[in-house]
């Protein structure tokens, strides 16, 4: 079965004292400047990384959390929105828009558990 693809939401910019840290994170998960990581940061939310697998998206956001920006998973298959680490289905119940959480193999999995 094909795995779904994931990508990182920017939620937040942060604190104006850890600005330079954020863009520091953003430079280093999408390899932009550091003058349109900077500029990127006064357009959130919006997607930063598209189109990875679960673990590389997770680790983007975790990046930038701990920089100080506010940075939520997104499942491409159902749109799910969830904290690093939680899983789709974690923090709340996954929610395709065109098919059932029990087709939504990322849900599917989180509901074994």
């Amino acid at each position: 079965m094909e795995e779904p693809e994931y990508g990182v939401l920017l939620t937040g910019a942060g604190e104006a004292d850890r600005k330079l840290d954020v863009v520091r994170a953003l430079r280093s998960v999408t390899g932009l400047s550091a003058w349109r990581s900077s500029r990127l940061l006064d357009t959130v939310p919006l997607m930063v990384m598209e189109d990875v697998s679960l673990g590389v998206a997770e680790d983007a956001a975790r990046l930038l959390e701990a920089a100080g920006a506010g940075a939520r998973v997104r499942c491409t298959w159902s749109g799910c929105v969830f904290a690093p680490g939680s899983g789709p289905g974690g923090e709340q119940p996954c929610t395709p828009p065109d098919w059932s959480a029990e087709g939504c193999p990322p849900a599917r999995r989180a509901l074994r558990r």
